[in-house]
């Protein structure tokens, strides 16, 4: 893959802040809505997100140096945890824009031309949102993912907006614009704490997914027939690349050229169960005569 196809899904999101930015506050000039104006600002939100992930995605891309020699992956996870924040951040200004309308409620004004408005920078959003988690999620990108959700947040913003103006032309509860909004604010944060709770379990180098260390299993497994088994297999992600660790117990009467080109199979095997993704596999072989803890079954990895 190279280095900019995923940097394009980010500059997706940029242009489509700028678009989203301007039509939700022509929104709101037209309607005099807090809860457009609290949408526009989420908008602000998400095109500093995307700019800081851009940046962060061009480190996380970066290759290995001396002083980094796995790589810069994990960068990703900051950019992840910064667009948590930021939802969070989000969700904040708009109660903080909303309340004061509960209080004080205000009439709307040019209802229709401003649900219009709103409800096309919505369908923008909607269609790169799509994009950027569906991306984010065949490349293991989580900050695609996570700008891919940070603007689907920002759809659910809209809707709930979109809902509020229209039961306030429908009830004339005026009140109804900003206990709408603040209700959307609420819900949103759950997505904030979601993207920085993930970020934090990548950072603390969580493994791979049950389903993945099965396949990993289930492939050394195949060469039963050659060595004895296998024990302390450990594996762990950051941002798209996932690294394989695993002691192969091999038959004393082995030689080390014999043990070498068997133990460099199955690493051949490991990095094809991930095609086209960033995977480091270290194996390591001893006699298994000498180890402590022999597993009975081959297809044991303790």
């Amino acid at each position: 893959m190279e280095n900019g196809s995923l940097r394009k899904y980010i500059y997706l999101s940029i242009a489509a802040a700028v678009v989203t930015i301007s039509l939700k506050l022509g929104a709101y000039f037209l309607t005099g809505s807090v809860g457009l104006l609290s949408d526009g600002l989420e908008s602000c939100v998400n095109l500093v997100a995307a700019t800081f992930a851009l940046f962060m995605l061009h480190l996380a891309e970066k290759p290995p140096d001396a002083r980094h020699q796995f790589g810069h992956s994990k960068a990703e996870y900051f950019s992840s945890a910064i667009e948590g924040g930021l939802i969070v951040l989000a969700a904040a200004s708009i109660i903080w824009s909303a309340v004061p309308r509960i209080i004080d409620p205000r009439p709307l004004e040019n209802v229709g031309a401003g649900l219009l408005i709103a409800v096309g920078a919505s369908l923008i959003n909607l269609a790169v949102s799509l994009v950027l988690v569906k991306n984010g999620r065949k490349h293991k990108s989580i900050t695609l993912e996570a700008d891919g959700k940070h603007l689907m947040t920002d759809v659910w913003t809209s809707a709930g907006v979109l809902a509020g103006i229209a039961m306030v032309k429908l009830t004339g509860w005026l009140i109804l614009d900003g206990v709408v909004a603040v209700l959307v604010a609420v819900n949103i944060i759950l997505t904030g704490y979601q993207l920085m709770r993930r970020s934090a379990l990548g950072l603390l180098d969580s493994a791979l997914p049950p389903e993945e260390e099965e396949m990993i299993a289930q492939t050394i497994g195949k060469y039963a027939g050659q060595y004895i088994g296998y024990k302390s297999l450990m594996t762990r992600q950051a941002g798209r690349r996932r690294f394989i660790s695993v002691k192969l117990l091999m038959p004393g009467g082995m030689n080390i050229s014999q043990g070498h080109i068997l133990s460099e199979q199955i690493e051949r095997d490991l990095l094809m169960l991930f095609p086209g993704s960033q995977t480091t596999v270290v194996t390591h072989f001893e006699p298994a005569e000498e180890s402590e803890s022999t597993p009975a079954n081959p297809a044991m990895n303790k």
